[in-house]
């Protein structure tokens, strides 16, 4: 037995839009029951202003091109490698988040990371603040589009000695800040957190968890101590 069914053409319906009385009632002229509160999101400016070194590492274009070109050339690209010069000034400047405008920043999220994972210190649900606080960019990458805030101060060149993850030792050179500020501007819902809670989220994200390479809160290790700040009132 074989079946079949008949497709027919869906009707397109217009529905008029709601006036503001039928909003207000619900649409059926009874007093409409208002459960969820439209969201109270406040922006904040916030000075910090780093109390050890900061460090920074882009992911920069040139090694998503090499990674790429290696993807593509599939199976070809083993045995045909070869072992280019390296260029440390070049992985350096490669290392900086740089804007369209061409001033250097701070990744938004990695501040946004920080004051999360900072919840768990003060007994409040990570989801919570994912939910409720977010870091407001003054620019983007100009490579890879990551939310940036602008960075005071001049960076350094740092040379440190590393291991990969194959465990083969590598040397790189890095954009350090050994004296650095910024103003970040935060946005939070006050049905979450008041202002204050905002406020001390932020210095316990800077003097507790950190931001950058070789930060307290790094997934990775212990970290250097690096990339730490705190609020400037």
């Amino acid at each position: 037995m074989s079946v079949t069914t008949e497709t027919r053409p869906a009707k397109q319906l217009k529905i008029p839009p709601l006036t503001k009385a039928e909003i207000a009632t619900g649409g059926n002229g009874k007093p409409e029951i208002i459960r969820i509160a439209r969201a109270k999101l406040r922006t904040a400016a916030v000075n910090i202003r780093g109390i050890s070194p900061y460090v920074q590492h882009a992911f920069s274009e040139k090694q998503r091109k090499v990674m790429e070109e290696t993807q593509r050339a599939g199976q070809q690209a083993r045995g045909k490698k070869i072992r280019q010069p390296k260029d440390f000034e070049g992985a350096y400047q490669a290392a900086m988040h740089r804007s369209k405008d061409d001033w250097i920043g701070i990744p938004a999220p990695a501040f946004r990371n920080a004051m999360i994972s900072a919840c768990k210190l003060v007994g409040i649900v990570m989801t919570r603040a994912k939910l409720s606080v977010f870091i407001e960019a003054d620019g983007i990458d100009r490579n890879d589009g990551t939310p940036l805030v602008k960075i005071e101060g001049e960076p350094r060149v740092h040379e440190g000695s590393v291991r990969n993850e194959s465990g083969v030792a590598d040397i790189r050179w890095r954009p350090m800040w050994e004296t650095w500020s910024a103003v970040v501007r935060v946005t939070w819902d006050e049905d979450q957190f008041s202002a204050t809670d905002i406020i001390n989220l932020m210095d316990r994200a800077g003097q507790q968890c950190g931001i950058g390479e070789g930060r307290p809160d790094s997934p990775n290790s212990n970290g250097l101590g690096w990339g730490r700040f705190e609020v400037q009132l």
